[in-house]
């Protein structure tokens, strides 16, 4: 039997910035409906949990905080005071040159905090769940969307029908709203995968985030609460995929010790406390960000390398974008405001998308001149102050 409801507003996607977006709308008064056709995960530990980290920068540690989302996060992070850029070219991997990035140098907070994914989604659902006006909805699946100029009508694959006057796709890469709109994507693929796993390690990480740039990609290490009472660290380590998916098929010894070497002994020993993780490394990026009652948000908007942690910072700079040009009149899936929304955001995704594109394929080179010019490059933006303190505020998402 097929049911009818209205909601101002509908998120399609229910992962961190889904469930960001949900809660922004909802917690400015929008009777909002989040739907996501995966099992909710909430858990901190088991079999499927996400054991990636995410870095959260002032903006949007501030949003999270204006939200009710960051009281119950913040004991589970660690600031990031400290941004090192480290070149290891060489047959085994060493420390060629290594600049430090202070966060003092431009403001009186840390960069950012970071945080294992998982505890940000419970952090999210924490707040989620205290808003009388948003209602979450998982195992739920859109199906159809039919977009009016009043209105978007919207099918769930449990036979209801939903009316609403703005759909928020944050479905993903794979966007079923973007694909429905008939918004088409540019995709560049890198031959690489990223693999994200925690570990502790003797040496303290001194609140230091710390990107190693050597053939294949970057390794990066960015610091974690204690685990267990031992130093902690997330790792993104993106590498060629063959030479990735050899790694991810070694036993945890031999894996610990390759990750060590290719941390340059950084920290010590590495030592495994999570399942290791492995996905594709692309960089896309849709045609447009609206379309008549929808905007994109997220990765169903741009997807990019994991560098320079501008991925979910990007997406939560979407939502904060959507959310002001939606208050700012009485219908918030207007043609007005969506075009605001699409010519606020269209610009800098794809100027952050173009640099972190730009530096992955430089880390990914194999190319001694590229890599002397790596090297030449990292010590040049920190030697020149102004250079230095602009390219911080602007990874911050700040002028």
């Amino acid at each position: 039997m097929t049911t009818r409801a209205h909601f101002d507003i509908v998120v399609a996607g229910g992962g961190l910035a889904g469930l960001t977006a949900a809660i922004a709308f909802a917690n400015a008064g929008y009777e909002t409906l989040c739907v996501d056709p995966r099992a909710p995960k909430v858990d901190e530990v088991g079999q499927g949990v996400d054991f990636r980290s995410t870095a959260l920068l002032q903006p949007t540690r501030d949003f999270l905080a204006d939200l009710g989302v960051w009281s119950p996060l913040e004991r589970h992070t660690m600031p990031l005071e400290t941004m090192r850029m480290m070149d290891a070219s060489g047959a085994t991997p060493s420390a060629r040159v290594s600049k430090a990035f202070q966060s003092s140098d431009i403001s009186d907070r840390p960069f950012g905090w970071n945080a294992l994914n998982s505890a940000i989604r419970s952090a999210l659902w924490t707040r989620a769940a205290s808003l009388g006006n948003l209602t979450l909805r998982f195992e739920t699946a859109v199906v159809g969307l039919h977009q009016q100029t009043n209105r978007a009508l919207v099918a769930l694959n449990d036979g209801t029908q939903v009316t609403t006057r703005l759909v928020v796709g944050a479905d993903g890469r794979k966007s079923f709203v973007r694909e429905t709109s008939g918004i088409g994507v540019k995709t560049r693929r890198f031959g690489q995968h990223a693999s994200a796993f925690a570990t502790t390690h003797p040496i303290p990480h001194e609140n230091i985030s710390t990107e190693i740039h050597l053939r294949g990609g970057p390794f990066t290490l960015v610091p974690l609460p204690d685990h267990g009472g031992e130093p902690s660290s997330a790792v993104v380590w993106m590498e060629d995929t063959a030479e990735i998916k050899r790694l991810a098929d070694l036993p945890v010894t031999d894996f610990e010790a390759a990750a060590s070497a290719r941390s340059t002994h950084l920290l010590g020993p590495l030592k495994l406390i999570t399942e290791r993780t492995l996905w594709p490394i692309v960089s896309q990026t849709a045609n447009r960000f609206a379309a008549t009652r929808i905007a994109l948000v997220a990765e169903a908007a741009h997807a990019m390398p994991p560098i320079g942690a501008q991925g979910f910072n990007t997406s939560v700079r979407d939502i904060i974008s959507l959310l002001k040009h939606a208050r700012a009149g009485s219908d918030p899936g207007t043609h007005d405001v969506l075009t605001k929304y699409e010519r606020s955001r269209f610009l800098d995704v794809r100027a952050r998308s173009a640099g972190v594109t730009l530096l992955n394929l430089v880390s990914q080179s194999g190319s001694k001149p590229i890599q002397m010019a790596r090297a030449f490059g990292i010590e040049q933006l920190h030697g020149i102050t102004p250079v230095r303190r602009t390219a911080m505020k602007l990874g911050l998402g700040s002028s």
